[in-house]
């Protein structure tokens, strides 16, 4: 393969340009940008094809070392289409900024300003420590969070069923185990003044209250 200096030095001028103008905020200077970048591309795969030679058309009185390789010029056919699709799209957004904006020079959004200076606001929620938590879902095993309250271990047990009495002592049966199969049964709590005397209740066979 023969090197050529001078389609090197084209190569990195076309390149070099290319990334300057597609730096800028003009959307026409972008789209020159992208046309130079394109065509040192196309530079590129000329470069690649190697020396010159025949046109790769079999011939069999013709040797296989006298054809040029077909390779990079079905790449550059394929680079060609690809830039003028580039070139294409680049056309139509310069038309839509234009009617819409009566420019073509890209603007700083505020709203992305503004959402990108809450990422800066610290969160203390994040860091704040979690309260323990009374879950009968909990899992032994997991220690890597905070540990939970488990009513169906045994100390565990014990600990909600005192701190639900406490709270609640005439609204539910906090024994231990109450309500399943093989527990105790529930407790009866009774809605009648504890300090009333249950046989000052009525009775049935005077027909009528004891006082």
């Amino acid at each position: 393969m023969t090197v050529n200096l001078t389609l090197l030095v084209l190569m990195g001028t076309l390149f070099a340009i290319g990334i300057y103008l597609l730096l800028e905020r003009s959307l026409t200077r972008v789209l020159l940008g992208i046309i130079l970048i394109s065509n040192g591309v196309n530079l590129l795969l000329l470069h690649t094809a190697g020396r010159a030679g025949l046109a790769p058309i079999y011939d069999p009185d013709i040797g296989a070392q006298e054809y040029l390789d077909p390779l990079p010029q079905a790449l550059l056919l394929t680079a060609i289409v690809i830039a003028f699709a580039l070139v294409s799209f680049m056309l139509a957004l310069i038309y839509r900024s234009w009617v819409l904006a009566r420019q073509d020079e890209l603007a700083d959004d505020e709203e992305d300003r503004r959402v990108a200076s809450y990422a800066k606001v610290h969160d203390t929620e994040e860091d704040a420590e979690l309260a323990t938590e009374t879950t009968e879902f909990a899992d032994d095993t997991d220690s890597s969070g905070p540990q939970l309250l488990n009513p169906r271990r045994g100390s565990d047990a014990e600990d909600v069923a005192g701190a639900v009495e406490e709270t609640h002592p005439d609204h539910r049966d906090v024994t231990i185990g109450a309500g399943r199969a093989d527990g105790p049964p529930h407790r009866e709590i009774s809605d009648a003044d504890p300090t009333e005397d249950p046989e000052d209740g009525p009775d049935p066979s005077e027909g009528g209250q004891r006082r």
